[in-house]
């Protein structure tokens, strides 16, 4: 009999070590599933991510057909253990960004997943401060803050506090940079901050990040402002409430001699005398989603922005002779600095500032690229005095020049005898993810936000 009760006894209590045991096995088997689920799931973002590096355009996983895409995750032997499904956001003609979600399990534990989520990003060309695509010379009285490029090489006279690099490790410095055609280093000057000089480094390939005029065209046609050829131009006042007045340009001032950056003299004129409000664009709202004006002949700008917005100057189709050019006449600024507000001035020829109409302190907010000329104030002689020579200019952005660029003008002894006599230049951080709509890209995707959505 006592036997038989202890043996009762036993068994009872095996069965409930046995349960216990078993109990725990599963829930370790559950926490080690639970894990693999999110250890598969992260498996697809950086399956995606190659993909991308090696298809940078495809966003269908190469089916060509959006969706959800089902893989199986395979362990060294090449038999499957889980599955991955990619849930992908392609960027927009607007953004930069691609939004990739990835769900994971085991095949033991189909019901136990882990979804991931991941931003990647291309970087904008504004991430640059400066960029140009020949030499570069920053007198005395320039301060750079960000990173500085020029394929061609630099004289660096000024200040910086970034990078400042150049693609050659000599080049032949001219008399319009203040040396009698001698070889020079890449990057030389009286500049304190050598150390963050770099040369040579990679060749900035301009062809390579020219803007899609077609796609700018397309979207400023459905959603946007478009605005034909027709008179001088136009004129675009940028109001804080989120609006902009667009006016008809209808006469100029009379003509003034000028020189640009290459040394050519012209006689024309760059300021407005006389114009009238558009009829349909006149205190008109701002795109909301892809804030795009094409506009296809020269544009005038200025006022404050807010919100998101690019000004595209081109005229198509594109010939060497009829090329558009943006002119700031204004200050032209954000009404805040916190990456709500973002403009960029995308010129199919020059960006310039003209003799009279912007001020003598000039503050600039924007990106600005020159895709064939230069962003640039004109030579003007004494005669034009007091305008010839001004005080101060400010941009917070990046400027981008095909061509030779400049804020101002020295003379034989080094002094300053045209344009503005103090520059400072701001690269604006922001930008580098969240640049103006439609600004051009460089570089593969880099990750800029990862997230857990949710455990299942």
């Amino acid at each position: 009999m006592l036997t038989l009760i202890f043996t009762a006894i036993f068994s009872v209590a095996s069965l409930g070590i046995a349960g216990v045991v078993n109990y725990q096995l599963q829930a370790a088997k559950k926490r080690v599933a639970v894990n693999s689920a999110l250890n598969i799931a992260e498996a697809g973002l950086n399956y995606y991510k190659w993909h991308l590096k090696h298809a940078p355009e495809d966003f269908y996983d190469g089916t060509g057909a959006p969706g959800s895409y089902l893989h199986d995750f395979t362990d060294p032997e090449g038999g499957s253990v889980g599955k991955f499904q990619l849930d992908i956001t392609a960027p927009s003609a607007c953004s930069n960004t691609v939004n990739i979600k990835s769900t994971g399990w085991t095949n033991e534990y189909p019901n136990t997943r882990r979804e991931v989520q991941i931003k990647y990003g291309k970087k904008s060309l504004a991430d640059y401060a400066f960029v140009s695509h020949l030499d570069a010379w920053f007198t005395e009285g320039e301060a750079l803050h960000g990173p500085v490029h020029s394929n061609g090489g630099i004289r660096q006279d000024g200040t910086n506090d970034s990078v400042v690099s150049s693609a050659v490790p000599t080049y032949t410095c001219t008399p319009a940079h203040g040396c009698n055609n001698v070889t020079k280093p890449g990057v030389w000057g009286t500049g304190e901050e050598d150390a963050l000089w770099q040369f040579p480094t990679d060749n900035f390939d301009f062809d390579a990040v020219a803007a899609d005029y077609d796609d700018l065209l397309n979207i400023a046609t459905s959603t946007g402002i478009y605005l034909p050829q027709r008179g001088l131009g136009y004129h675009l006042v940028f109001k804080n409430t989120g609006r902009v007045d667009v006016y008809r340009v209808t006469k100029l001032r009379n003509p003034v001699n000028y020189q640009d950056t290459e040394g050519k003299s012209h006689r024309g004129s760059w300021d407005i005398e006389r114009e009238e409000p558009h009829d349909t664009y006149f205190d008109y709202p701002l795109p909301a989603v892809c804030g795009i004006i094409f506009v296809e002949d020269n544009v005038w700008v200025e006022g404050v922005v807010e919100g998101k917005v690019t000004v595209v100057a081109v005229k198509l189709p594109q010939t060497q002779n009829n090329m558009r050019t943006i002119v700031i006449s204004g200050n032209l600024i954000y009404n805040q600095k916190d990456g709500s507000d973002v403009l960029g001035l995308i010129a199919q020829k020059d960006i310039l500032v003209p003799l009279y109409s912007a001020p003598a302190n000039l503050e600039i907010n924007a990106a600005m690229m020159a895709q064939n000329g230069a962003v640039y104030r004109p030579y003007y002689s004494s005669s034009y005095s007091p305008y010839h020579l001004r005080t101060a200019i400010s941009i917070y952005g990046s400027i981008i020049t095909k061509k030779i660029w400049t804020w101002n003008w020295t003379g034989g002894g080094g002094s300053i005898i045209s344009g503005y006599q103090t520059t400072n230049s701001t690269y604006d951080p922001r930008l580098t993810y969240g640049p103006p709509p439609g600004f051009p890209t460089i570089d593969e995707y880099n990750i800029l936000q990862w997230e857990e959505v949710t455990e299942k």
